[in-house]
């Protein structure tokens, strides 16, 4: 009786352990992602609501440093260095913090993101931008504190923080037309080498077209020149005795094997002694 008790408590405390209680986050985390031109901005969030309380001034102090939201770090990334009131700000990954006060705030872009809201030591060295905006008063009350991206162009955007009847517009540009002419002239330019070694590495592995893909390689490796990795050489070897020529392919594993030594990469110095090894006994 004693041991169908134990049993049942600890069957108990199992079902326990495994069950969660699901309650509504007080301020629930929010995703946006927006292209702007070619550039990709992603924010994190979470999203603290009014809920009759007095925000800016109150809730949010004027003249202190606010961590634009809730919980963890409100974070703000883009995939290309963007301008903002002419600073650049380079591509990368940022927290968001704000300087509110009555008639401007200061809009800060910090290095770090794994603080929990304010840093414990604010360090002036990671602020990778700061930039000046006079709030507007709308029309409109915005129960839940909203981070947005608007106005989007080709060339341009403006990232807006909204709560209580106030708006924070901050407007940045993106390098549209430099990231459109630089992937136009690599396009133009026809494929690099690392295409050719890929396409190369395609065929060889999905048993396609050998001769094609002793062609491409033999491609990759004349554009590197005396740069040519240990990889590619490698992989020529591969497709070279594959089709037969084991002479040379123990003279690319060679000149594959030499480069990999001098990068002290071991799982490529095996590679090549144990291929050069078993192509030699059948030579």
């Amino acid at each position: 009786m004693k041991k169908i008790i134990l049993t049942a408590a600890f069957a108990f405390a199992t079902v326990a352990m495994q069950a969660q209680v699901k309650t509504p986050q007080a301020s629930p985390s929010s995703k946006v992602e927006q292209m702007v031109g070619l550039t990709n901005v992603e924010i994190d969030y979470s999203r603290p609501s009014m809920k009759g309380r007095t925000v800016f001034g109150e809730l949010v102090p004027y003249g202190k440093i606010w961590r634009t939201g809730a919980n963890a770090n409100t974070t703000i990334s883009f995939s290309e260095d963007i301008v903002i009131g002419g600073k650049t700000l380079k591509k990368g990954k940022y927290s968001l913090y704000t300087l509110p006060k009555a008639d401007s705030w200061e809009v800060i872009f910090y290095t770090t993101t794994d603080n929990w809201g304010n840093p414990e030591n604010w360090d002036e060295a990671n602020v990778a931008l700061r930039t000046t905006v006079k709030p507007e008063t709308i029309s409109r009350k915005v129960e839940t504190f909203t981070i947005d991206i608007n106005n989007v162009d080709n060339d341009y955007a403006v990232l807006e923080l909204l709560w209580e009847k106030t708006l924070i517009p901050v407007k940045f540009e993106v390098p549209t037309q430099k990231v459109a002419l630089k992937s136009i002239e690599t396009t133009l330019a026809g494929p690099s080498a690392n295409d050719y070694f890929s396409s190369a590495q395609y065929l060889y592995q999905s048993n396609g077209d050998l001769g094609k893909a002793l062609t491409w390689v033999n491609k990759a490796v004349e554009m590197k020149g005396a740069d040519t990795p240990f990889w590619y050489l490698r992989l020529k070897s591969l497709i070279q005795a594959k089709k037969g020529d084991k002479m040379g392919a123990i003279e690319t594993a060679k000149l594959s094997l030499a480069g990999a030594e001098k990068a002290n990469n071991q799982d490529y110095v095996k590679m090549n002694k144990d291929s050069i090894a078993e192509w030699n006994k059948k030579s």
